[in-house]
């Protein structure tokens, strides 16, 4: 028996349904057709199988356990009637025309992260399909959407899920999102898919009716971890794996953002991170078909990058969270809770060196040392960002950066990440400087499980004052995008992010992610970042003022330079770029800017 085929339904070359179902500990299984009972046969490793020639898309089921227990089947592809209700057969006519699509190499990724019910005005993915010519048109080449399996009620970033086979039914079928996938591809656009096998959400949550699925050996914050490695785990195991090949080969996805990796609890000899990505390279050589898996990491541990043969875990590459931090503080000047480790230009210029900030030093907010040098790895394997749904909305408020900062350190935050040689994020919105917030939202069903929601969100902003409640649809409302772009500066700022992705894809320079391609330089001035990007003979200066005064800058080079972009143009409504320093020597710098400039060797 494959992976693929562990659990669920599948139709077979005969046209005939074969329901399976893993339930080791249960003694008869019976299937729930209307208002037929069928028993199932048990076969090896706790799986319970039935075969049928009569099923109809549609079709709704439901498993009978012991006599006595009635459950959705936790591999259900289609849940109409939520997360209580019973499961459904979908449809699968869909059919592909994406041949010509091979996938996407990570260090042409440009990252759009996306939230399929506050994107659009319908909160589905025909929302989407509708702005993916925008995107298309500002230089995007990967959008990322956050979880879509079923969780309940209508209104959640997706974490909550409880079915990680099925598709959200308010966001549309799973032919509806094969389209998706189908229209981006169609338009050179990669697809990555945000999956959680770290937890299941509380509501809705029958797992452990069918077999042990968590363990109370660790604890994470959402409760029992996930059973990676203790009694009956290889049936654990093989679920997620067999929904990670799903989402990648029947649903056309190009890569998956794995959630909270640290969480994955194991102490198994073969780490279930390292199993997960060996089952992907494999359907990638199957295929021929480029398939990635993206960490969601806060270890700083390469290990997790690192290739299998070299004793690591074989992701594509992570998310790094302190290079978010890093430019935060120093454009916001925050400094609580995790931002205590943060607020100086030398913690950024790090990040520019390593991806990580923290490589053994110790770290004041955790109060020890903290994580090891990626020395090996080549920058993108390292996602970066100045905004995403975590730290925009995971604040009381859920402001977005549009509402904290200067205008001018809008484009300075974009320059920051896009001309970085990191794989750069977006978060839906700030390209146009969005300025409603992201909150955080949900819509249990459960009252007892409603309110605990509610008020742990105020006892973790008491200090702060009130928190916006979760439950209240008004919360969720206000987290949609307004597609304000045609305000002055919206406008400019979403010119200011097509220039720049438009600069990172034709200079060599920029899209060059080697270590040895990026050089950084310890500017006198503590509010100064200076680059260096090269490529061959292509070298670009490039130069961060994260003060708000103007700055002159000492540079000689062996070579003429010819400046490409400033952020403070009057192009970009900003104050202008400012004329030369009488001294040939120097460069001035305007406030809050990000100005880039080629150097031209002089000719023998």
């Amino acid at each position: 028996m494959s992976r693929y085929d562990l659990a669920g339904i599948f139709t077979n070359a005969d046209g005939a349904t074969t329901f399976r179902l893993w339930a080791p500990f249960r003694k008869e299984v019976a299937l729930q057709l209307h208002d037929r009972l069928l028993p199932m046969e048990r076969s090896a490793e706790g799986y319970w199988e039935l075969t049928l020639t009569d099923i109809r898309p549609g079709t709704r089921y439901t498993y009978l356990l012991d006599s006595h227990l009635q459950r959705p089947d936790p591999a259900s592809r289609w849940q109409p009637e939520g997360v209580h209700g019973p499961s459904a057969v979908p449809e699968t006519s869909f059919t592909f025309t994406d041949d010509h699509w091979t996938g996407i190499d990570p260090e042409k990724m440009i990252i759009y992260e996306i939230h399929t019910g506050t994107f659009s005005a319908g909160g589905n993915f025909r929302g989407i399909i509708q702005h993916l010519h925008y995107l298309k048109e500002l230089g995007i080449t990967a959008i990322e959407i956050m979880p879509i399996a079923q969780f309940p009620g209508n209104r959640n970033w997706g974490y909550d899920g409880v079915y990680p086979f099925a598709v959200h039914n308010s966001y549309g079928t799973p032919d509806e999102l094969k389209t998706l996938v189908n229209a981006a591809h169609a338009l050179d656009i990669a697809v990555i898919l945000d999956v959680v096998y770290n937890h299941q959400g509380p509501e809705g949550n029958y797992f452990s009716d069918f077999a042990p699925w968590f363990t109370d050996k660790y604890k994470t914050p959402w409760g029992d971890a996930v059973n990676f490695d203790g009694p009956w785990c290889d049936g654990v195991r093989n679920f997620y794996i067999q929904n990670a090949l799903m989402w990648l080969e029947e649903f056309h996805i190009d890569g998956l953002r794995l959630d909270a990796v640290h969480a994955f609890s194991d102490n198994s000899a073969v780490h279930f991170t390292e199993e997960l990505s060996a089952a992907v390279k494999d359907l990638q050589e199957r295929t021929g078909k480029r398939k990635l898996l993206i960490g969601e990491i806060d270890l700083n541990d390469p290990r997790f990058i690192n290739s299998a043969s070299s004793g690591g875990y074989g992701l594509d590459a992570q998310w790094v969270d302190e290079f978010h931090h890093a430019l935060h503080s120093l454009l916001t000047g925050e400094q609580q809770g995790y931002y205590e480790d943060f607020g100086a230009v030398s913690h950024l210029a790090r990040s520019f060196e390593n991806a990580y900030v923290y490589t053994g030093q110790y770290s004041v907010h955790r109060k020890r040392k903290f994580g090891r040098e990626p020395s090996g790895n080549p920058f993108h394997q390292f996602v970066v960002f100045s905004q995403n749904h975590d730290q925009t909305g995971n604040r009381m408020l859920g402001e977005r950066l549009s509402s904290l900062v200067p205008f001018e350190a809008l484009k300075l935050a974009a320059a920051t990440v896009i001309l970085s040689p990191f794989i750069p994020l977006l978060f839906m919105g700030e390209e146009y400087g969005e300025k409603n917030p992201f909150l955080f939202f949900t819509s249990h069903t459960d009252p007892a499980l409603m309110k605990a929601v509610k008020e742990g969100r105020q006892r973790e902003f008491a200090h702060a004052g009130e928190a916006p409640d979760p439950q209240d649809a008004a919360t969720f409302q206000r987290s949609k995008l307004s597609w304000n772009t045609t305000g002055d500066n919206n406008t400019a700022l979403l010119n200011c992010y097509k220039a720049l992705l438009a600069l990172r894809k034709q200079q060599p320079a920029l899209y060059n992610t080697a270590r040895e391609g990026t050089r950084v330089h310890r500017a006198e001035n503590e509010r100064l970042l200076i680059l260096e990007r090269r490529m061959n003979a292509d070298t670009l200066l490039i130069i961060f003022n994260f003060d708000s005064n103007t700055q002159t800058v000492p540079y000689t080079t062996h070579g003429k330079l010819r400046q490409i972009f400033d952020s403070a143009s009057t192009r970009f409504n900003g104050p202008g770029t400012l004329p030369p320093a009488e001294n040939e020597n120097q460069l001035v710098i305007p406030p809050l800017s990000a100005v880039v400039y080629e150097i031209i060797a002089y000719e023998n």
